[in-house]
């Protein structure tokens, strides 16, 4: 079979989280042939290849966020009124007609310009302005909505690659050019949640500067649009813990196409692992994580400073990339420097396996997750855990009454002080350590990643049968 993965701003030029779930995916399915496609921002965009790519992955394909008219006709078409209806309904409607607009952008390599500087676009931008934003200026109002837009017409003008099966890493933008390849090419569509995509860009758009707090509610609104779209021509729609379901229903999923599909590993890959030296008399703190904001590594450096104090013996060991965003990097290490936090160490890309057994326990700081995969990786080396509450780490940590016990210990977001305790009290118990480690070795079983990818095989096996 011949699987499109289709993947926003990940696999292959970044790694940890979705892309290395993609990588373990196509490597556990030899029989199946993949094709990538991979959404960017950019042509001009420097990016690296993170991954080997496995002989099973056929093609690799970049669609691009900000495309501009790169090799497109520069010819002004004027909308049908079949068209305005459905353009319409996608900017100001609530019940999109998604088949005219997939349509539309199957006929021709239609210039972006054509379109959102057109003036159909322009007479049903000021119709919409007249009946809900006739208090704000115009101007902000229609450079807005250009740029709601732009980023989906321009993957939306990409030549799609036909597949067997159309697997999408999220909703969003990659949601909807699934649904596109669906639609063209009478295939199946999966979609697999790793975290609920219209929640995490709500999240974002709340907090965001750039967007004044009259416009939040229309990008919100828009991120629903598409992902209304994905789970619309969706067949199934995966996600990793029943909280992420529940909100995939409360988005408006139906209830019947959902399946959840934790993450997974295998316990036996980290029994020969190295383990911490005898002579080390360090307490080593292992965050095995990406230099970036989400991972709020800022509020892990002052929650170990103020345990630093404390228990000089502690030693926190960051464990990833730290080229993703780089000032976010510098930031974080200007900090230590005028802390002046002793005995921390950015290592930069590892092999995660050679660390993680030397570590007494492991910590996660992030502010937004869905199943980490790193508290699977940390139990299967019998590591504890402190983690911030987010996604399923409550579930990972404490089991759901699997009977297993604490298997660490979870802090609020953001809390420095709680989390500071928590350090505190791991790094002075050894036998709490060993304790909650083993508790977390025992629930990892639970988490096969055999038995994981054979239930996406199995999947893929029913949906290509169709």
């Amino acid at each position: 079979m011949k699987i499109c993965m289709i993947i926003e701003g990940a696999y292959p030029y970044v790694t940890g989280g979705v892309s290395s779930w993609v990588q373990q995916e196509i490597l556990s399915m030899p029989e199946h042939e993949f094709i990538i496609v991979t959404l960017v921002t950019s042509r001009e965009e420097k990016r690296e290849i993170k991954y080997k790519l496995p002989d099973n992955v056929l093609e690799l394909h970049e669609f691009y966020l900000q495309e501009e008219d790169y090799g497109r006709s520069s010819r002004r078409k004027h909308l049908d009124k079949n068209e305005r209806e459905a353009f319409q309904s996608l900017f100001f409607g609530k019940d999109v007609k998604w088949e005219p607009v997939f349509e539309y952008f199957m006929k021709e390599k239609i210039s972006l310009d054509s379109l959102i500087m057109s003036e159909d676009f322009l007479k049903m931008a000021r119709e919409y302005y007249c009946a809900h934003f006739d208090r704000l200026v115009f101007s902000d109002f229609i450079w807005t909505m250009r740029s709601i837009y732009f980023p989906l017409f321009s993957v939306m003008t990409s030549k799609l690659p036909e597949a067997d099966l159309y697997h999408c890493l999220s909703t969003g933008y990659a949601g909807v050019i699934g649904s596109m390849g669906k639609y063209l090419f009478h295939k199946p569509l999966l979609i697999s949640e790793h975290g609920i995509y219209t929640r995490e860009r709500e999240e974002e758009i709340i907090k965001a500067n750039w967007v004044m707090g009259a416009y939040k509610d229309l990008w919100i609104n828009q991120f629903r649009k598409f992902s209304d779209c994905a789970y619309y021509y969706a067949d199934k729609v995966t996600c990793l813990y029943e909280g992420n379901r529940e909100l995939q229903v409360e988005f408006g999923c139906p209830i019947e196409k959902t399946v959840i599909i934790p993450n997974g590993v295998d316990a036996k890959e980290y029994e020969n692992i190295p383990q911490k030296d005898t002579n080390d008399s360090y307490i080593n703190i292992g965050a095995i994580l990406r230099v970036t904001p989400i991972k709020d590594v800022k509020t892990m450096l002052s929650a170990y400073a103020m345990a630093k104090e404390k228990n000089p013996k502690l030693k926190l060991w960051i464990l990833g990339p730290l080229d993703e965003m780089p000032e976010y990097v510098q930031e974080c290490k200007d900090m230590v420097t005028y802390m002046k936090i002793e005995d921390v160490v950015f290592t930069g890309q590892v092999n995660v396996k050679e660390y993680i057994g030397k570590m007494d326990f492991l910590v996660l700081s992030s502010l937004s997750e869905g199943q980490p995969l790193v508290i699977l990786e940390g139990f299967a080396a019998h590591k504890p855990f402190v983690t911030t509450n987010v996604g399923d780490c409550k579930g990972l940590i404490y089991g759901n009454g699997d009977g297993f016990g604490e298997a660490g210990i979870v802090v609020p977001v953001m809390n420095t002080t709680k989390m500071s305790e928590a350090m505190l009290l791991l790094a002075e118990r050894e036998d709490r350590r060993i304790m909650m480690g083993e508790a977390g070795y025992r629930r990892v079983l639970l988490y096969d990643k055999k038995k994981i990818y054979d239930t996406y095989r199995e999947i893929y096996a029913e949906l290509g049968g169709k």
